[in-house]
């Protein structure tokens, strides 16, 4: 699909040559953009604008010297033909110019020069002779920086054979019109069937691209973090690519981005965060009009399957000799007899693990929890799990009713001796929440390992998910019931239709067995 006419420009109904000043030059021109006025015809526009812009670009060119920069090649680039276009329109605008004139006399065409064209156009020109016939041209051209072809190259003969056509067509024009015949109209292809440049793609930004993703999934009710765990992947890329600009990045270019950080990651977090990432990025790019392609859908990184020698929850035994130590866990004294752990940390350490084990939530979202989302409601204890608190994967909040065996070991008063606020973190900014909330839930993990209460193979936070559900498998308990007390969505249509109600989730939790903690 054709691009709109490069240096073209309607305003108010009137056509314009427009040529943007370079951000070093601007300084010297006094001007942040350069044009000329081509009328209100778009046919007789198109055929001045070669023209218009040339001298545009002689400014621009004349700028470069005054600034010491000289001209940058191949700053403007033109194919031979457009190149060709340029110098037959400029060559009939200065014929026009010099007829204004009375004291020009009308010359004779050279018969000689004539021949010499016509041997060049063909082909049999050496570079001597293209040289000497249109090397001034084609340094003109260079000075404005559309070309930057050596001399001698293919590329060079080809654009001086393109001038030679086009001076041949120039010259046919200035006969005619020493006859008074102002109609002529070219006839070599090469400057008939000459398109004009295209506008060139405007860049699109990759952090950008990245900030305008987020925000829409933020709106849908994704990513309410801000998509930090999958910004590192958008970081590593523009870090890798050493640019910005997402039109530039192509499957291969992604290749080696992914045997790049192979090196250094496992396959799973290759696959998983970095190419997922990229891949979901580009296609919303591709789906908003915001790029033509995704370069990313083909790009995969194979992982192992993990083999699991054990099962992933804790066992029966597991569960209970860790809440048992956790429960009796008491700081030791320094030896000094100072007590250096803070007391949101032992807390964190005596009741975190139990509530995850009868909760089935992940850490995170329960070392979050506030004094105020936990209320009683007919009778029954509710934690809310909400992301006004820090973050919810799903997104939304759920209420999960607290099973018996947590209010006899005394987290109500727990509860009541606590300040509004967190329970296990000492963050009081909420924009902060979710990081402190983090933090504590990885040094909750950390300890849990270092006291050798985690099997090797599972996950010190994670095993109690695991857990949660294959307990409440065993008590009948209806999938769409502990999915929903968990926070994972449903897995069909039906899922999704009606409400798992409190009193649902109660008489779920209420049949998990109690731990017998020493």
């Amino acid at each position: 699909m054709a691009g709109k006419i490069r240096h073209l420009v309607n305003r108010s109904g009137r056509y314009h040559a427009r040529l943007v000043v370079p951000k070093d030059l601007r300084h010297v021109i006094g001007k942040t953009e350069l044009r000329t006025p081509l009328g209100a015809d778009y046919r007789q526009a198109l055929k001045m604008l070669p023209n218009a812009v040339a001298q545009l670009q002689n400014q621009i060119a004349e700028a470069e010297r005054k600034s010491g920069q000289g001209a940058k090649p191949a700053r403007y680039p033109l194919a031979p033909d457009q190149i060709a276009h340029a110098h037959y329109m400029q060559r009939l605008a200065f014929d026009d110019e010099l007829r204004n004139d009375r004291r020009w006399p009308s010359v004779g065409i050279d018969d000689g020069y004539v021949e010499q064209l016509r041997y060049a156009i063909a082909g049999r020109a050496d570079d001597k002779e293209l040289e000497e016939l249109v090397g001034s041209q084609i340094e003109r051209f260079r000075k404005v920086g559309n070309l930057d072809a050596k001399q001698g190259s293919d590329e060079w003969r080809a654009i001086a054979r393109a001038l030679c056509s086009a001076e041949y067509e120039a010259l046919e024009r200035v006969y005619e019109r020493d006859e008074g015949d102002f109609s002529g109209t070219p006839t070599a292809p090469i400057i008939v069937n000459a398109q004009p440049p295209e506008k060139p793609q405007e860049r699109v930004s990759l952090n950008g691209l990245w900030k305008d993703y987020v925000l829409i999934r933020k709106q849908a009710g994704f990513m309410r973090d801000g998509g930090k765990r999958q910004s590192v992947a958008i970081d590593s890329l523009r870090k890798f690519l050493k640019h910005d600009d997402a039109r530039k990045v192509t499957k291969k270019d992604l290749l080696a981005w992914r045997d790049n950080l192979i090196k250094t990651l496992a396959a799973k977090t290759v696959s998983d965060v970095y190419l997922s990432t990229v891949r979901s990025l580009f296609s919303w790019a591709v789906e908003n009009d915001r790029l033509p392609e995704n370069p990313a859908t083909n790009v995969r990184q194979p992982k192992p399957r993990k083999v699991y020698g054990r099962e992933r929850g804790y066992t029966d035994a597991e569960a209970t000799k860790l809440l048992s130590a956790c429960r009796a866990y008491k700081p030791k004294p320094d030896e000094f007899g100072n007590i250096r752990e803070s007391d949101r940390m032992v807390q964190t350490k005596r009741w975190v693990p139990l509530l995850c084990a009868f909760t089935g939530a992940r850490v995170a979202e329960i070392t979050q929890l506030r004094k105020e989302d936990i209320r009683k409601e007919d009778g029954q204890w509710i934690a809310r799990i909400t992301p006004d608190a820090g973050t919810v994967k799903s997104g939304g909040y759920r209420d999960v009713p607290l099973h018996p065996q947590v209010i006899e070991e005394g987290f109500v008063t727990f509860l009541e001796s606590s300040k509004a606020g967190p329970l296990f973190h000492t963050a009081t900014d909420p924009a902060k929440y979710e990081q402190f909330a983090r933090t504590t839930a990885e040094k909750l993990s950390k300890w849990l390992r270092t006291a050798n209460l985690v099997p090797e193979d599972v996950q010190p936070s994670h095993g109690w998910r695991h857990r949660f559900k294959t307990l409440c498998r065993e008590q009948g308990i209806p999938d769409g019931t502990y999915d929903a007390i968990q926070g994972h969505s449903g897995k069909t249509a039906s899922a999704n239709y009606g409400d798992v109600t409190l009193k649902t989730k109660q008489n779920a939790i209420y049949k998990l067995p109690a731990y017998l903690l020493s």
